[in-house]
């Protein structure tokens, strides 16, 4: 799908960073309720929803099921592909502007922010993020608005220290989900080697308004979000929380 800037940049700077993480969606669901409910938190009726495949190598097949999801559903879908990039800074520019939603897809987290920064991408999407778009992604694609996360980018667990900084803290995807995760994260908060952060079971969204969690989500009643803090005495406390 071509990129175009025709339409007007949208925004203006000084908004509210919104960010949401997921811990689902199109990629891994039966159901799309994480889906509808980032559409229905975007500022358009019917928004405009780039995806950004970057983490898992441009895959085709994740970008073909994305535009057969979000095909579906009431809203403007697009890609961005940085493996081909085809336009210029400036259009790309004026394209990442007028989106509602940035849509961020699961895959290596280390290599994801190191391709951004090479093409400007981090620049534009803080940017954007401050003229109201709404960033928001899966794995990978939520532990990069982070200042740190949970990853196995480099094979084992391990943390990653060098995100975005646009949600303050860490971010833990896959907490129920994956075999060593929850210890991992754990250890590393209680080290100080991550920040306090956001763990997230797979079936749950949660939206930050400007750092501030504001809105959870779960597909299913056993999905959490939880806060997970140093306790000053070499563990950590943990807490499931709600909005």
């Amino acid at each position: 799908m071509p990129l175009s800037s025709d339409a007007p940049v949208s925004g203006l700077p000084g908004g509210p960073r919104r960010i949401a993480l997921l811990g689902g969606g199109f990629s891994t669901d039966s159901d799309t309720v994480l889906d509808t409910w980032v559409l229905g938190r975007a500022r358009a009726a019917r928004p405009r929803v780039c995806f950004v495949p970057t983490a898992s190598g441009d895959a085709e097949g994740y970008v073909d099921r994305f535009l057969t999801a979000f095909g579906a559903l009431d809203c403007e879908p697009s890609v961005l592909r940085l493996f081909r990039r085809e336009p210029d800074d400036a259009s790309l520019r004026a394209f990442l502007l007028r989106q509602d939603v940035v849509y961020v897809g699961g895959g290596n987290t280390a290599n994801l922010l190191a391709v951004w920064r090479t093409h400007g991408v981090d620049r534009l999407l803080t940017e954007a993020c401050d003229r109201g778009t709404l960033l928001c992604g899966i794995s990978a694609g939520a532990n990069c608005w982070a200042e740190g996360s949970h990853t196995d980018s480099f094979g084992p667990l391990t943390h990653l220290t060098d995100g975005l900084g646009l949600l303050p803290g860490s971010v833990c995807p896959h907490y129920d989900s994956e075999p060593g995760r929850r210890p991992s994260y754990r250890r590393a908060v209680a080290s100080g080697a991550l920040p306090a952060g956001w763990a997230l079971d797979d079936g749950v969204g949660a939206l930050f308004t400007d750092g501030v969690l504001t809105e959870t989500v779960g597909r299913t009643e056993a999905a959490r979000l939880y806060r997970v803090e140093a306790d000053g005495r070499g563990g950590v406390t943990e807490m499931s929380v709600t909005a």
